[in-house]
């Protein structure tokens, strides 16, 4: 059985991690399932959004520590070349997840941690249950974080702020990300998935072409000078006007209806 289930309704893509009986702690059977079904959606032609969420009571409870626990029996200088190899599988569906030009939703609930947290990060926008709770962790067993979370995470809560949630691995409330600026929504825990899956819908029906660039331009906007930002803007504007999505969008709003961008 996959520890990553792939499916797709209403060219919504749902990747649900499914080792529940182990809070869906990753290992290698779903770092390399992560990398495939990642690659798939963004590759999808059929898909025009993605939901990422976790199969039981977790989205994410962190690596699988049991693993790491085998790995001591090798020598150091081995331990450290089978991490090396191991993380840059892992961080594939990061790049996948982050660079795909389709906009992604975490659904979040229970556990939330480590590579969890990465995951969740490098989604575009997140939605998470009121009984969610997040920690890095990584320090709390003498180890840095990986998953482009020290990428992600002062980019969206601050460099202080980042340094306290990565140095003292503390665990915190849904509440608390959201104010901390991780979460867009916090929802009952019976309205997750509804609410997930109705922003994915609602993302699918738009103008794919015009999320695509503007994705783009917020991913790229952080590590450019404004003049370089102003140029990048000026080409997906112009590449948009172009697109028959444009036609679309600006046809229903003179008849007053609503856009129907699927059939471009």
């Amino acid at each position: 059985m996959s520890t990553v289930i792939y499916e797709v309704s209403g060219h919504v893509a749902t990747l649900t991690l499914n080792r529940p009986e182990s809070l869906n702690v990753l290992n290698l059977a779903m770092i390399d399932d992560l990398r495939t079904t990642t690659a798939r959606a963004a590759f999808d032609p059929d898909v025009r959004a993605v939901v990422l969420r976790g199969a039981g009571d977790h989205f994410m409870a962190g690596g699988d520590l049991k693993w790491f626990r085998d790995q001591l029996a090798m020598s150091p200088q081995q331990r450290q070349i089978r991490f090396e190899e191991m993380i840059a599988v892992a961080h594939t569906s990061i790049l996948s997840l982050k660079g795909m030009p389709k906009p992604v939703i975490a659904a979040v609930h229970g556990a939330v941690a480590g590579f969890g947290m990465s995951l969740m990060m490098a989604c575009d926008l997140v939605v998470a249950a009121d009984n969610a709770y997040f920690t890095l962790a990584y320090s709390n067993i003498a180890l840095s974080p990986d998953g482009g979370a020290t990428w992600s995470l002062p980019r969206q809560v601050g460099l202080k702020q980042a340094m306290e949630i990565a140095l003292l691995g503390d665990r915190f409330d849904a509440t608390c990300a959201r104010e901390l600026g991780l979460l867009n929504r916090v929802v009952p825990l019976a309205q997750l998935t509804a609410d997930a899956e109705g922003l994915a819908q609602r993302l699918a029906a738009g103008p794919a072409a015009a999320f695509a660039r503007t994705k783009a331009l917020l991913n790229q906007s952080l590590d450019t000078t404004l003049e370089t930002q102003l140029h990048a803007e000026q080409r997906a504007f112009a590449a948009c006007g172009a697109h028959p999505d444009f036609n679309e969008g600006l046809a229903a709003f003179f008849e007053r209806r609503k856009a129907s961008y699927d059939r471009n």
